[in-house]
Parts: C-alpha cells; sequence; structure tokens
C-alpha cells in the first residue's frame, strides 16, 4: 500500500499550556521516526501568529496564520487547551474559523480546556465530551447541549475527540497513531517517550476522584473506611448501617444525598478500585483479587470490568500495572 501523509494543525492562542503544544508534536514526531517516513506533518497554526506567549510566559515562535491556511486544510486539527476565560484570538478568530472549516476536517481534536473552544463553535453540541477536571462542573453549566463526560482522561465521539488535563493528551494522540498504525507502532512511541504507563480512554480522571474525597463529610469518609475494612466479606445495607450507627433509611437517603448513589452502589464502585488497586500494585491471580475484594468470581468480575470501564482485568493489568 502507498504511504500517506496526513496533515495536523495544532491551533494555538496566547495562554495555551506549553504541553498542550509539545505533546501532539513529539508524539507524531516520533511516530514518523519509528515508521520511517513522514506519516504526519504537523504545523502550528493560530491568529496570534507568528509567535504565541504560552501560559506560564514562555514565547512559541513559527506559528503560521490561521487566515492564511495555504491551500488544503489539515486532516487533523488540535485546538490546545489555553484559558477558558479567552480573548479575541479565541472568540473573533478560532471559533468563527472553526465553525466555517469544521466539516471539511476529518478529524478535530482539543486538549485539556482547548474544549471549551468547540463547545464555542458548536462542535459539541450533542456529543460526549471531557475537559480537565477542574473545570468539568463548569463546561457542565455553561455547554448544556454537551453530553460531559467525567470518568475517563478521552473520549471519542465520532469525528470530534476531547482529552482531559495536560498529559491525557499525550494519550490522546497515541490512540490515534494507534488507530492510524496499529498497536505495535503506539507502543513503540510510548516508549520512546519514556511514558510509565499508556492509558486508555477509560481511565478515570484520578483526580476528579480526590476532588470528591476533598469535599466528604467525616460520616462519610467514617462509611468509606467501613466498608473498605470488610471489603472481603457480605456488605448488606443493614450491616451497613449497623456499622456506621445509622438506620437503613438514613443512610440510604445519606449515600443519595452526598454521593447520588445508593449504599450497594457505593460498596461495588470501592470493591472495583480496590480490584483496579490490587491489579496494578500486585502479581496476585484474579481468582484472589476477587476474594480479597468481595466481588464473587472471575466471572462476575469480567463482567463489571467490562460493563464499568471498558476493558477486561487482564487487559487492565497489563495497560496499567506498575513496573517491577
Amino acid at each position: 500500500m502507498p504511504k500517506s501523509t496526513k496533515r495536523v494543525w495544532v491551533l494555538v492562542v496566547p495562554g495555551t499550556g506549553l504541553i498542550n503544544i509539545a505533546g501532539p508534536t513529539d508524539v507524531f514526531g516520533i511516530a514518523n521516526q519509528v515508521l520511517g517516513y513522514n506519516a504526519y506533518e504537523v504545523e502550528l497554526v493560530g491568529p496570534s501568529a507568528p509567535v504565541s506567549r504560552t501560559r506560564y510566559g514562555v514565547s512559541v515562535s513559527g506559528i503560521r496564520p490561521l487566515s492564511k491556511p495555504g491551500g488544503k486544510l489539515p486532516d487533523i486539527a488540535i485546538v490546545a487547551g489555553s484559558p477558558i476565560k479567552s480573548g479575541p484570538e479565541v472568540d473573533e478568530h478560532l471559533v468563527p474559523w472553526l465553525r466555517r472549516h469544521h466539516l471539511k476536517i476529518p478529524l478535530v481534536v482539543s486538549t485539556c480546556t482547548g474544549a471549551f473552544t468547540l463547545a464555542k463553535a458548536g462542535l459539541l453540541d450533542g456529543r460526549r465530551a471531557t475537559t480537565h477536571w477542574l473545570y468539568l462542573e463548569e463546561f457542565r453549566l455553561r455547554f448544556p447541549a454537551v453530553h460531559v463526560v467525567d470518568d475517563g482522561i478521552f473520549v471519542k465521539d465520532g469525528r470530534v475527540w476531547t482529552s482531559a488535563g495536560v498529559t491525557a493528551g499525550i494519550d490522546l494522540m497515541l490512540a490515534l497513531v494507534e488507530d492510524d498504525h496499529g498497536h505495535n507502532v503506539a507502543m513503540s512511541v510510548a516508549k520512546m517517550l519514556v511514558l510509565f504507563l499508556r492509558r486508555s480512554g477509560n481511565q478515570a480522571q484520578f483526580s476528579s476522584a480526590l476532588q470528591r474525597q476533598e469535599r466528604e463529610p467525616p460520616k462519610l469518609r467514617e462509611l468509606s473506611a467501613f466498608v473498605l475494612e470488610h471489603i472481603d466479606e457480605p456488605l448488606p445495607v443493614q450491616r451497613m448501617a449497623e456499622g456506621v450507627g445509622m438506620s437503613v433509611r438514613t443512610l440510604s437517603r445519606f449515600c443519595r444525598e452526598h454521593l447520588s448513589e445508593s449504599p450497594a452502589e457505593l460498596v461495588r464502585r470501592l470493591r472495583i478500585d480496590e480490584a483496579r488497586r490490587l491489579l496494578e500494585e500486585t502479581a496476585l491471580p484474579l481468582k484472589d483479587i476477587t476474594a480479597r475484594t468481595g466481588l464473587g468470581d472471575a466471572s462476575t468480575m469480567w463482567r463489571v470490568f467490562t460493563q464499568r470501564l471498558g476493558v477486561t482485568p487482564a487487559a487492565y493489568r497489563e495497560r496499567f500495572a506498575l513496573a517491577s
């Protein structure tokens, strides 16, 4: 088959995070190196050409003007993350440009808060999308037509892909390379980047879990601790209520109010979290992990993982296990 080259534009505005520029360019550049030919031709393009000042003061040059695309549109347009309180470069130039041209671009991608720009341009209406965990609630409020996803590091919805904060953009670019050139090439790029692990889109934004934990009232921390102490045992709601000194009705109402889930759903979530930890940090056989987490048997664990995380336990371990 003839070798083809994809044109990739990284769309840069003042205040863009430097890693949102460097991450994609390095992934595609190393992919070219691994493949032995220029599979990707990457350019920096933006309304503040030829120079743009990044979020923490480093200036990037060599940016081509957005108004002079030089003929052909890109095969991939990457909207790099920038301040969510956008300036005229976004509102008066980049957003109208996206509205005018996006249907002619096969793949449109955002990294980090670049999703706000896509949403302003109307590209995310009716689509699933994500952004940095810190801005998820504001994203929901500002763009109610978007189906906001807060439990993954990147989201594919047709020809529009979005990623979570900072380094999640690198994971998205690796997924894109895998789609184009296969798993082995993507893994070779990841190794060249000396990544500790290569994450799939189904892996949670761990910081969103930390954010939730920070808001937990003392009684909820007590409840979580009780569940974790007895996670390998049956945990009917009556036992949980007795363990934290509540009635069943009060406990159920408490979980709904603070977690938007039932006590049983809380237990299931904590069991899965503990199973994930054991898969990442230990070499325990799956049957031992199911016993230690109260998930029943291997078939139950397989079903829960595929339904909740989109991967099997074995695939999860292969992707996320810590190096020994």
